[in-house]
């Protein structure tokens, strides 16, 4: 059976030490997750690079994953955002960890002006009602967070990007004392149930096309 695949970046030049990648490490290994999933996810860091859709992701794609769950760091945002949507379209002011920028400004000539997730609806309902006061955003970026998404919806499967902000450095007291649990913590525990969400609608979408491919297959027959 197919997997769901969980992604996160690494550094770039802006920021070092990317929690999209630690919480991407962490959602991946949580074994209450995987309970619900009746396996462990893949789990790939990408580099930030552009080379790194083809030399990562591609490759992790063509094991045809169920569903995807994506997530990335915008570190000028105050609250996790549900993206609906990325664009095909690529800034050449913003380089990569290698210092190259978008060749085009297109991602992919001749490709859709862009590519919505059908999946992001529910995924931000689902992370209401675990707590998290998540909001939908329609702009991913122009680099790499937008280009990997972009190239993850051209699969078809469920997918959808996260984009996080970064955690504070300290954790706030809780109202009456305590403290309140780590970001990343909270986080994934509420990604754990993003990540039922798109795993329920992979598993839907295959029996679908193995019914639309078995009567295909008693017609011809």
């Amino acid at each position: 059976m197919s997997r769901l695949l969980v992604t996160g970046f690494g550094p770039f030049p802006t920021v070092p030490d990317n929690p999209s990648g630690r919480l991407a490490r962490r959602l991946a290994a949580l074994r209450h997750l995987h309970r619900i999933l009746g396996q462990a996810p893949d789990c790939l860091v990408l580099d930030t690079r552009y080379g790194a859709l083809d030399t990562g992701l591609a490759p992790a794609l063509a094991r045809r994953p169920e569903a995807v769950l994506m997530i990335g760091v915008a570190a000028r945002r105050s609250r996790v955002c549900v993206e609906t949507r990325a664009v095909n379209r690529v800034s050449r002011l913003f380089p990569d960890a290698g210092g190259s920028v978008g060749r085009t400004l297109a991602f992919e000539p001749g490709g859709p002006a862009q590519r919505r997730s059908a999946a992001a609806a529910q995924v931000h309902v689902a992370l209401r009602r675990a707590g998290l006061d998540a909001a939908t955003s329609r702009d991913a970026g122009r680099y790499l967070c937008n280009a990997s998404y972009y190239r993850v919806l051209e699969q078809g499967c469920p997918a959808v990007f996260l984009h996080i902000p970064m955690p504070p450095r300290t954790q706030r007291p809780k109202a009456g004392g305590g403290h309140r649990r780590p970001a990343l913590d909270r986080w994934a525990a509420a990604f754990a149930e993003v990540a039922r969400v798109l795993a329920l609608r992979g598993r839907a979408r295959g029996s679908a096309l193995h019914q639309a491919h078995s009567r295909c297959a008693s017609f011809a027959s």
